[in-house]
């Protein structure tokens, strides 16, 4: 019985411990100042090992399809390369203060593509990878998908032409909620 209560104990001291860490506000939370390395790499193990189990069972379609592929390019330049950026972008205002940076998609392809579907559908918490399930239906996510396995083998000029009317075709219907409490 010994041994369990000294379990028990130390638990409760662990627990105490963490508390008084997080009421202390010690810990530098702001988006310009990194995480300490014991802190990023417990997070991205997080990361890896949290998509790659919800991604497991996901069946992924065809992805050749060039139709597919127009809808994903429309989706990306619109939606997308402001924080992973294209072929012949340079880098924006927004990107140097986002904490951890976006990956540079088209620099590297994304070996799973049901991973890619799992993280653009429901978004990655304390980063700034959004969910866009609740507002795509997963065909144009599997579009995206399906444009960001070519990305990587694009030159600026096949971007810009899959993307040259992106902003013209690309339209989101979104219910605007009134404003609560009136100013």
């Amino acid at each position: 019985m010994k041994p369990f209560k000294t379990l028990l104990l130390l638990l409760a001291l662990a627990v105490a411990g963490g508390g008084l860490f997080v009421a202390s506000g010690i810990y530098d939370i702001g988006a310009d100042a990194p995480h300490t390395r014991p802190v990023e790499l417990l997070i991205a193990a997080l990361r890896e090992r949290s998509i790659e189990r919800h991604a497991a069972s996901i069946q992924t379609p065809p992805l050749d399809d060039p139709k597919l592929i127009a809808e994903g390019a429309e989706h990306y330049a619109a939606m997308c390369s402001g924080c992973h950026l294209a072929p012949g972008m340079a880098d924006n205002e927004l990107r140097p203060g986002l904490y951890p940076q976006p990956p540079l998609l088209y620099r590297h392809s994304h070996e799973n593509p049901a991973e890619q579907f799992w993280i653009i559908k429901h978004g990655i918490k304390l980063t700034a990878m959004p969910a866009w399930g609740p507002t795509h239906d997963d065909q144009a996510i599997w579009g995206m998908v399906a444009f960001l396995q070519k990305l990587p083998s694009l030159s600026a000029e096949q971007y810009a032409q899959m993307t040259a009317h992106a902003e013209e075709e690309h339209e989101h219907h979104h219910e605007a909620e009134p404003l609560k409490g009136g100013s």
